[in-house]
C-alpha cells in the first residue's frame, strides 16, 4: 500500500473504530477535534491530533480547509471520512484527491451520482430497479410540492436529496401540514449538508427498512454481504439493526443482493456502500437510496461474516482486490445492534448533553463501539448516538438475550439516555415476534404507549438513596430521622425513613455502590458529585447538591435530596419561554410587540439532529427577544419574554408548560 498515515475526518465512536483497525494494520493515525471534543476518547487514541475549530460542526468537522490543512501539517497521505459530516460530500472527496491524498471511499463521481437521492432514483429507474412513486422535479416551489402530494395521496415523505441519517426528512399526513414540513426540512438540510433541495415520496405503510451491504474494488469486482433489517426507528432514524432480517425470504434475499450489486455497478462504485430498500407488507422491495460510505450498523454484518469491513476499505483504497468472491461469503448466526443515544425516550426523544460520570462497557459480554470515557463532556453540537452494543448469537433469540444482558451490565451514568428503554423494547412482543415497522415507535409515541412512559424507581432504589444520603442523620433523634428524596427526571418524590440496620455495609467506591439490603447483597453501578467528603467517584456540578446516579437492571435513576422548602420552578413561568435543550437557535418567528396566542410557535432550537419548537403557553405580548437565530443556548435559557394578556373571547386558556 502507498498509505502510511491516515487522518480520520470524524469524531466519536466511528473515529475510534477506524483508528482501531488502522493501528492494528500498522498505519499511523491522526485525529481531528473541535474545541468541544478536546477530551474525547478518539483524540486520546490517535497517534497525533489537531484541533480544527470551535464546537459547532460548521466551524470544525465540516470545515474542509481546516481538515486539509490538518492533513498537510501532520504528513497524512490518506483521509477516512467515517460516516456523517463530509463522508458523502463529492466536493470534499475531490478536494482530497486534488491535494494528493487517498480518499478512503468511493470516487467523487460515484458519490455525486448517488449523493442526490433524486438523481440516484432516476439512475435506478433506468437500471430496472423498482422505485417508489414520488416527485423530484426542477420546480421546487411550495405550490409544486403541494400539487405533487395531492396527486400521489397522503401520507407522503419529505426528503432532502443530499445527505442521510434522517436529516431533512419529515412525514406528512395531511395537506395543511406540508408547507411547515417543507420549510423545516429545507432548513435542517441546509444546516446539515449545505443543500436544501427536497423531494417527495409516497409513504409505504407498515414498511420494513432493509439495507444491503455492497463492496467493490478498483478491478471491477463487486459483491454483497447480505441484508440488515433497520425497521426499528423513531423519527425516521434507526435505533436497532439486525442481520439476517427476520422477514426476508431466500428468494427476496437473492433479489435484493442482485439489485444492490447492479446499483453499485451503475455508478462505477469502489469501496463500502449500502443500498437501502423499503419493503411493503407484500414483501415487494423499492429502492430508497444508496449511502456511499460505511454505515453505522456495519458491525452486525461483521459479526455474521467474520470480516473487518474497515480493513477491506483500507485494502481496497490501497489498490488491492477484494479478498473473497461472492460464493465465498458465509453468514453464521444472528447479530443485533442497539444504538445507545443521549436522549430521553420518555420526553419525546429529546436529546441530552452533559458529562459522563461512569461508563464501563468492558463489563459487557458483547461488542461495544464507543467514543466515551469517564469525565468526558457530551456536547450538543453533534449526533446524539454515543455508543453501539452488538450481540452475536446462534439464532435471533440468543442474540436478543445477550444484548439485553449487555444493556443491563453496561449502563451509562451521568447523561440521560435510552439504555433502559432499549432493554425493555428488546423484550416487547412486537420486537421479539418481528412485527416492527419504520413507523411503529412513532405510533407508540402518539398513543402514549406504556413502554414510553417513564418508569417509577423500585423500592430498592429509594432505600439505597435514603441510605446514601443519610450520613449523620442516624445520630439525630428518631423523630427527624427521615429524608426527602426526589427523582431528577420526572415527578416522583417521597420521604423515606433512614434505615435502622436494614441497609448495612453501604459503600461507594470507584463508581460502584455495594450494599446489603435486608440481608440480600447487591452491587450497582453508581456515581456521585465529587466534593469534600464524598466517596471517590467521577462527578458533575449539580445545583441541587449531591446526586446519586443508580442503575438497576439497566434502567438508570438520578435521585437527590429534596429541598425542605420547595419553590415553584421558574421553568413553568408563562412569562418566560425557555430553551428545551442545549443547542442552537434555529429561528425566531416573532418580534417584540407581537401579540401571540396560547400554543403559537415562537422559536425553534436545534440539537443533535432534532429541531424542537417552543410555543406560548398563554395569550400574551412579546416584550423581549433574548436569543438570535444561529446563536448557541443552554437548556433552560430564556429565549423570549412575554407579558400575559386577558384571554380573548372563546379562546381556551392554556397555563401549563410550553409545548415542545
Amino acid at each position: 500500500m502507498s498509505m502510511h498515515t491516515i487522518l480520520v475526518a470524524n469524531r466519536g465512536e466511528i473515529a475510534c473504530r477506524v483508528q482501531q483497525t488502522a493501528q492494528r494494520m500498522g498505519f499511523r493515525t491522526v485525529a481531528v477535534y473541535s474545541e468541544a471534543d478536546a477530551g474525547a476518547r478518539h483524540v486520546q487514541m490517535a497517534d497525533q491530533s489537531v484541533c480544527i475549530g470551535p464546537g459547532p460542526a460548521a466551524q470544525s468537522y465540516l470545515n474542509q480547509p481546516a481538515l486539509l490543512d490538518a492533513a498537510r501539517r501532520t504528513g497524512a497521505d490518506a483521509v477516512h471520512p467515517g460516516y456523517g459530516f463530509l463522508s458523502e460530500n463529492a466536493g470534499f472527496a475531490q478536494a482530497c484527491v486534488d491535494a494528493g491524498l487517498v480518499f478512503i471511499g468511493p470516487p467523487p463521481q460515484a458519490i455525486a451520482a448517488m449523493g442526490s437521492k433524486a438523481r440516484a432514483k432516476r439512475l435506478m429507474q433506468a437500471a430496472g430497479v423498482p422505485t417508489i412513486t414520488g416527485y423530484d422535479g426542477e420546480d421546487s416551489s411550495e405550490a409544486a410540492f403541494v400539487a405533487a402530494a395531492q396527486a400521489m395521496g397522503y401520507p407522503v415523505l419529505v426528503k432532502a436529496v443530499a445527505g442521510g441519517g434522517g436529516r431533512g426528512m419529515r412525514v406528512v399526513h395531511e395537506a395543511a401540514s406540508l408547507p411547515a414540513a417543507l420549510a423545516s426540512a429545507r432548513r435542517e438540510a441546509e444546516s446539515a449538508f449545505g443543500d436544501g433541495t427536497l423531494m417527495l415520496e409516497r409513504l409505504v405503510p407498515n414498511g420494513r427498512h432493509i439495507d444491503v451491504q455492497v463492496f467493490a474494488d478498483q478491478h471491477g469486482h463487486i459483491l454483497h454481504l447480505g441484508e440488515r433489517d433497520c425497521s426499528t426507528q423513531r423519527r425516521r432514524q434507526k435505533l436497532i439493526e439486525e442481520t439476517p432480517s427476520p422477514i426476508v425470504t431466500p428468494a427476496l434475499r437473492e433479489a435484493l443482493g442482485q439489485a444492490a450489486v447492479a446499483a453499485a455497478a451503475a455508478v462505477g462504485y469502489v469501496g463500502a456502500g449500502t443500498v437501502e430498500f423499503i419493503v411493503d407488507e407484500q414483501l415487494r422491495p423499492y429502492f430508497l437510496e444508496m449511502n456511499t460510505r460505511l454505515q453505522v450498523e456495519h458491525p452486525v454484518t461483521e459479526s455474521v461474516t467474520g470480516l473487518d469491513l474497515v480493513e477491506w476499505q483500507l485494502r481496497v483504497a490501497g489498490g488491492e482486490a477484494l479478498p473473497l468472491r461472492q460464493e465465498d461469503i458465509v453468514w453464521q448466526g444472528h447479530a443485533i445492534e442497539a444504538r445507545l443515544i443521549a436522549e430521553d425516550p420518555y420526553d419525546g426523544w429529546k436529546p441530552q448533553a452533559g458529562t459522563v460520570l461512569s461508563w464501563r462497557p468492558q463489563d459487557a459480554r458483547v461488542r461495544v463501539d464507543h467514543g466515551l470515557c469517564d469525565g468526558q463532556a457530551v456536547p450538543p453540537f453533534y449526533d446524539a448516538m454515543v455508543a453501539k452494543l452488538v450481540a452475536h448469537g446462534t439464532d435471533r433469540a440468543d442474540a436478543i438475550r445477550r444484548l439485553r444482558r449487555a444493556l443491563m451490565d453496561a449502563p451509562l451514568l451521568g447523561i440521560p439516555n435510552n439504555g433502559g428503554f432499549l432493554r425493555a423494547l428488546l423484550a416487547h412482543p412486537d420486537f421479539t415476534q418481528a412485527r416492527m415497522s419504520t413507523t411503529r415507535l412513532d405510533e407508540w409515541a402518539a398513543e402514549q404507549h406504556p413502554l414510553l412512559q417513564r418508569p417509577e424507581p423500585p423500592e430498592l432504589a429509594w432505600r439505597l438513596a435514603a441510605a446514601f444520603f443519610s450520613d449523620g442523620l442516624a445520630q439525630r433523634p428518631a423523630s427527624v430521622r427521615s429524608i426527602g428524596l426526589r427523582l431528577c427526571c420526572g415527578d416522583a418524590e417521597r420521604t423515606c425513613r433512614v434505615p435502622d440496620g436494614g441497609v448495612t455495609q453501604l459503600a461507594l467506591r470507584d463508581g460502584w455502590l455495594t450494599a446489603q439490603v435486608d440481608g440480600v447483597g447487591g452491587r450497582w453501578p453508581a456515581a456521585s458529585r465529587a466534593g469534600q467528603g464524598s466517596p471517590p467517584a467521577a462527578g458533575q456540578q449539580d445545583p441541587r447538591g449531591l446526586s446519586l446516579h443508580l442503575a438497576i437492571d439497566g434502567q438508570v435513576w438520578v435521585l437527590h435530596e429534596a429541598s425542605d422548602s420547595p419553590t415553584q420552578s421558574a421553568q413553568h413561568d408563562p412569562r418566560q419561554v425557555r430553551a428545551p435543550v442545549t443547542g442552537t437557535v434555529a429561528q425566531v418567528v416573532v418580534q417584540v410587540g407581537d401579540t401571540v396566542q396560547a400554543g403559537q410557535p415562537l422559536a425553534s432550537v436545534e440539537a443533535m439532529k432534532m429541531e424542537m419548537w417552543v410555543k406560548a403557553s398563554v395569550h400574551a405580548t412579546v416584550t423581549a427577544i433574548r436569543a438570535a437565530a444561529l446563536s448557541p443556548v443552554s437548556a433552560g435559557a430564556v429565549l423570549i419574554d412575554l407579558e400575559p394578556l386577558p384571554e380573548p373571547p372563546h379562546t381556551p386558556s392554556t397555563t401549563g408548560p410550553h409545548d415542545v
